[in-house]
C-alpha cells in the first residue's frame, strides 16, 4: 500500500468529526513512527494528533532497580496499565472538553517526558504507534479494544534490521553495540510481536 493509500484509509476515519483511534502496530525497525508521523502530516492538525506509546517506557532508574535495563525496549519495560489508561481517555473525550495530554520518549534522552503532547479534544482522529498494541496480555487487550483499527506494519528483516543499527549509532552506541542490540534485544522483541500480527485488522507491506 502507498502512503497514499493508507492516508485516504485515515481520512475516512477522520471522516465525520467523531474520535477515532488508529493504531499503527509492528516490530522494531518496522517504520511505524514514520508512518504514524506521515498520516499525521498528511491529515493536518485539523483532523490528526500523533501519540507514541513509547512515551510509557519506564524510566531508566526503575528499570535499573528491576534489573531490566539491558532489555529496555521487552514487552515488561512498559507501563501497560498507564497506557491503555490513556488510550481510554482519549477514546472517551468530546468536542468542549479539556485536551488530554500524553508523554512522550526522547530518544536524546533514552528517558519519557511527562505531557509532551496535547490532544485537543476536537480532533477527530488520534495515531497511536508501538510494538506491543496487539500483545495478548496484561492491560495491552484494554488498549486494543478502544482503538478503532489496528495496521500491522510488516517490513523484510533486512531492511528492518540495517535501519535499527543506523538508529542505535546514530544515538550514540558503537557500530558493534548497535549491531549486538539489533540482532538480540531487538530481535526477541520482533519474535513476539511478530506472533500477535493476525490480530491486526489490516496487515500493511507500506510503500512510499
Amino acid at each position: 500500500m502507498t502512503t497514499a493509500e493508507l492516508v485516504a484509509r485515515a481520512r475516512r476515519l477522520a471522516a465525520g468529526g467523531e474520535r477515532r483511534i488508529l493504531g499503527i502496530v509492528g516490530p522494531p525497525g518496522a517504520g511505524k513512527s514514520t508512518l504514524a508521523r506521515a498520516v499525521v502530516e498528511e491529515l493536518g492538525p485539523a483532523l490528526a494528533v500523533e501519540v507514541g506509546m513509547d512515551g510509557y517506557h519506564l524510566s531508566n532508574a526503575v528499570l535499573a532497580d528491576l534489573g531490566r535495563g539491558d532489555r529496555k525496549g521487552a514487552i515488561d519495560t512498559f507501563d501497560d496499565a498507564g497506557y491503555a489508561a490513556l488510550v481510554g481517555r482519549l477514546a472517551d473525550a468530546r468536542p468542549g472538553d479539556p485536551p488530554v495530554y500524553a508523554p512522550v520518549f526522547r530518544r536524546e534522552l533514552e528517558e519519557p517526558v511527562a505531557a509532551g503532547v496535547a490532544v485537543p479534544s476536537d480532533v477527530p482522529l488520534v495515531v497511536t504507534e508501538g510494538n506491543y498494541l496487539l500483545a495478548p496480555s496484561g492491560a495491552w487487550p484494554a488498549a486494543r479494544a478502544r482503538m478503532t483499527e489496528v495496521w500491522y506494519l510488516d517490513v523484510s528483516d533486512d531492511v528492518r534490521l540495517a535501519r535499527l543499527e543506523e538508529r542505535h549509532h546514530a544515538f550514540g552506541k558503537s557500530r558493534d553495540d548497535a549491531r549486538r542490540w539489533a540482532h538480540g534485544s531487538d530481535q526477541v522483541n520482533a519474535e513476539l510481536i511478530e506472533a500477535t500480527h493476525d490480530r491486526a485488522d489490516v496487515v500493511v507491506r507500506w510503500t512510499t
